[in-house]
């Protein structure tokens, strides 16, 4: 069962965790627009850059892999305050680096914590806030990526500008510093996962987690981020190389589709409330076909068709996580929790990194810089999310985890 918060806790809770998310997205983010400055400063290459940026994701997925072993042994709070203290000082420490090797790791490090933050806070929120509100929770949450994407880029940028590439770091830190103390003062303990798991035997933490209704769950969130990554990380160059855009438009498309996001988060978590995340989802996955099939398919395009359907791009397809946690976190007892939300975050990592490898294997660039087989990868990308729904029904009628009811 849910602890019990008033309206005014639970929403102070829910801000203080979305600018949890919002410090580390910001963290995730800010390194790619600094590449340039990155390269000129280190001397890097374009591998060793893309190595860096890697680095982070990589370092989440595995770090998730083990918190199957500890991360519901702690009180929940404990477990977020200690991962987000090492990310604040591995963030500071990217600002003091003084070398690309002292950078990697401080960025090693900072991803290593950044994927199980995500877990301990998408378990503290499926712990406290009621399976009814629940969806509208995770939609609060997740729109710090849309603030991050609206606001926080283009500050750091800002800061970046003013005072070189360390400012972004310090501010991410101080920032960072000043919601770690707020969570210390108004976070409350979140420990009935641990009386739910006192009342059983110890035993091989996999072994509760292998029923295949819950590896199902593992499945949809790979499959889900993987077709959404096959196309994401290639759209700057794709608008700038076949969709006639110029450099200085980006800016401004990515600022819109951020702000569709940050809009976009709430009102689907409102909707996966009246609806239930099974439907929303469904629901989201059909719709996000006909954007990825028209994106990839456009021709060269005033800035104002291609602006708008990259906003209805981008608030379908990053809205779809957000039934897609409400989901699995509903069918997993409060004692497996935190472990199993730290491999499904895991998998939602591998997932990134290997679609977005697998569309680099595929698009080559033409000589004039356009991209070709973008349209290959845009069929494919429906493709694995036809599958997602295949899957989607799949674990709505699998059996549900012995106590899942009550969560």
């Amino acid at each position: 069962m849910s602890a019990s918060l008033s309206p005014n806790q639970e929403r102070q809770l829910l801000w203080l965790l979305a600018a949890v998310q919002f410090t580390h997205l910001m963290d995730f983010m800010i390194v790619m627009p600094l590449g340039p400055e990155f390269m000129r400063v280190f001397d890097l290459s374009t591998a060793q850059f893309g190595t860096m940026v890697s680095a982070y994701t990589l370092a989440s997925a595995a770090m998730g892999v083990t918190g199957l072993f500890w991360l519901d042994r702690f009180d929940r709070k404990r477990a977020l305050m200690t991962l987000y203290g090492i990310f604040i000082a591995a963030t500071l420490a990217c600002g003091a680096a003084r070398s690309h090797t002292e950078l990697l790791v401080a960025r090693t490090l900072a991803g290593a914590c950044a994927g199980l933050m995500g877990a301990v806070v998408m378990a503290i929120i499926s712990d406290l806030v009621p399976m009814e509100r629940r969806g509208r929770a995770i939609g609060t949450v997740m729109a710090s990526l849309g603030l991050s994407a609206v606001a926080g880029v283009p500050l750091g940028l800002g800061i970046a500008s003013a005072l070189g590439w360390r400012g972004p770091f310090w501010a991410i830190g101080a920032l960072a510093s000043g919601v770690w103390l707020c969570l210390l003062w108004r976070l409350p303990s979140v420990r009935q996962h641990l009386a739910a798991a006192g009342t059983g035997v110890r035993r091989n933490p996999l072994a509760p987690l292998a029923a295949p209704g819950l590896m199902l769950g593992w499945v949809l969130t790979f499959c889900v981020v993987f077709s959404s990554f096959l196309l994401i990380p290639y759209l700057g160059a794709y608008m700038v190389g076949n969709l006639g855009l110029r450099m200085e438009d980006l800016s401004w498309v990515y600022l819109c589709g951020g702000a569709a996001t940050l809009v976009s988060a709430r009102q689907v978590g409102h909707l996966v409330d009246r609806f239930g995340p099974a439907r929303m989802l469904g629901a989201l996955l059909v719709g996000t076909m006909g954007p990825h099939l028209l994106f990839t398919h456009l021709p060269p395009s005033p800035l104002p068709v291609v602006l708008a359907v990259f906003v209805v791009f981008m608030a379908l397809t990053s809205t779809r996580a957000i039934p897609t946690i409400a989901l699995v976190t509903a069918r997993v007892p409060p004692a497996l929790r935190g472990r199993y939300l730290a491999v499904n975050m895991a998998a939602g990592d591998a997932a990134s990194g290997l679609s977005a490898w697998m569309s680099g294997l595929l698009i080559a660039t033409a000589p004039q810089g356009a991209l070709i087989g973008f349209g290959q990868v845009g069929w494919i990308a429906v493709g694995v999310t036809a599958l997602s729904l295949f899957i989607l029904w799949t674990f709505g009628r699998s059996p549900l985890p012995l106590s899942a009811a009550a969560t």
